[in-house]
């Protein structure tokens, strides 16, 4: 071995070592005029879904990281550990639960108890353990009620109840129904802030190519609609292995079809009142990009507006994560905060970013350039 490969390699972990310790470079980020983007945390392994507590505390599940985080002006503390992929979290009267494959938890009044969490309360432990798809997200809705997703176990596949469904779950008790079918794998829904009303992101399946088939937004008016998973993909196109015999007719229709491998991920309407008026009501929607894609695709975050249950338009929002064939960061969730920022999590960064708008800069409310 040559002299000096071992100098070399030491230099090259440690350089490594510090690109990723180093802070996220959000100059490189682009939004329309106006807004601006700074990092709100960047300790955070992993970050996946957010939710913030009535005290204003940030919680972030993760997937790899097997850890649950609360967000504080001191950094990052762990409030559950050694759990399996605890990616989805929702917070309702003082307590957060989180969604941990086939388990469903509970850390009581875990606002006041930051640096002495308690022990999770199972509400459930009933849900399929596949890991395939099986990492949550969940939401309360208007009812009080909490929703769960169980993704399909595979790429493509036909599975009973609960597979590739979305579940209506009461947090008391754990005891669900499946609310909606044919849903491969979404790991992000909203309610429509004015008809309550439940929209869904849903990722297509693999392996029919580059650009087939499309991944999906999809409106959830009522119980017992089916989106077609695994016979019948985006609007009209057949499965060629399962799609025979099925009439895309027969069921549900995306509200909008996004690029191929795009992943999008967690949506979230804006309540209006901080961002220019154009973009009250609309629904932002995390990409999280293509792992499969000859040239790679989505790592931005879209925004989709909306009227009388459609989608009117659509437009890039925040990009940049993506130069060329490389991308740095990998949008995950978004979450309007009370105060009317936008938040977005990066799983590859491990990092929280707060989107502002300014209105002293004059920007324009035109619609920006895609």
């Amino acid at each position: 071995m040559n002299a000096t490969a071992p100098a070399l390699a030491g230099l090259l972990l440690t350089a490594l070592a510090a690109t990723a310790a180093a802070t996220p470079p959000v100059e490189r980020l682009r939004v329309p005029d106006g807004f601006h983007v700074e990092v709100l945390h960047d300790d955070v392994p992993n970050a996946r879904q957010l939710a913030l507590g009535e005290r204003g505390t940030l919680f972030a599940g993760t997937r790899s990281d097997g850890r649950v985080w609360a967000l504080t002006e001191d950094g990052a503390v762990a409030v559950a550990s050694d759990l399996r992929m605890p990616s989805g979290i929702a917070f309702a009267d003082g307590d957060l639960y989180i969604g941990a494959v086939c388990r469903i938890l509970r850390l009581d009044d875990i606002e006041t108890r930051l640096d002495r969490p308690p022990q999770p309360v199972v509400i459930t432990d009933a849900l399929p353990d596949d890991g395939h798809h099986g990492w949550k997200h969940l939401e309360f809705g208007p009812e009080g009620d909490l929703w769960v997703p169980v993704g399909a176990p595979c790429n493509i596949c036909e599975e009973p109840d609960p597979y590739a469904s979305i579940l209506r779950m009461d947090p008391a008790t754990g005891d669900f129904e499946v609310f909606a079918r044919g849903i491969r794998n979404t790991v992000g829904f909203d309610f429509h802030p004015e008809t309550g009303v439940l929209w869904l992101s849903d990722n297509g399946r693999d392996r029919l190519g580059d650009d087939v088939p499309a991944c999906e937004l999809n409106r959830v008016p009522e119980a017992g609609m089916h989106f077609g998973f695994p016979w019948i993909h985006g609007e009209d196109l057949r499965d060629p292995r399962f799609g025979s015999g099925h009439d895309p007719a027969d069921y549900s229709p995306p509200v909008l079809s996004m690029q191929a491998h795009t992943a999008p991920l967690g949506i979230a309407f804006n309540p209006g009142g901080a961002f220019p008026e154009r973009y009250d009501g609309a629904l932002f929607i995390a990409q999280h990009g293509s792992w499969n894609r000859s040239s790679k695709v989505g790592y931005r975050v879209i925004v989709a507006f909306v009227e009388d249950g459609r989608v009117t338009a659509s437009e890039p929002f925040l990009t940049g994560f993506l130069e060329g064939e490389q991308a740095w960061g990998r949008p995950v969730d978004v979450l309007f905060h009370p105060d009317g920022s936008l938040l977005v999590s990066d799983d590859r960064q491990g990092a929280v970013y707060r989107i502002r708008y300014t209105p002293s800069d004059h920007a324009s409310q035109e619609s920006p350039t895609p």
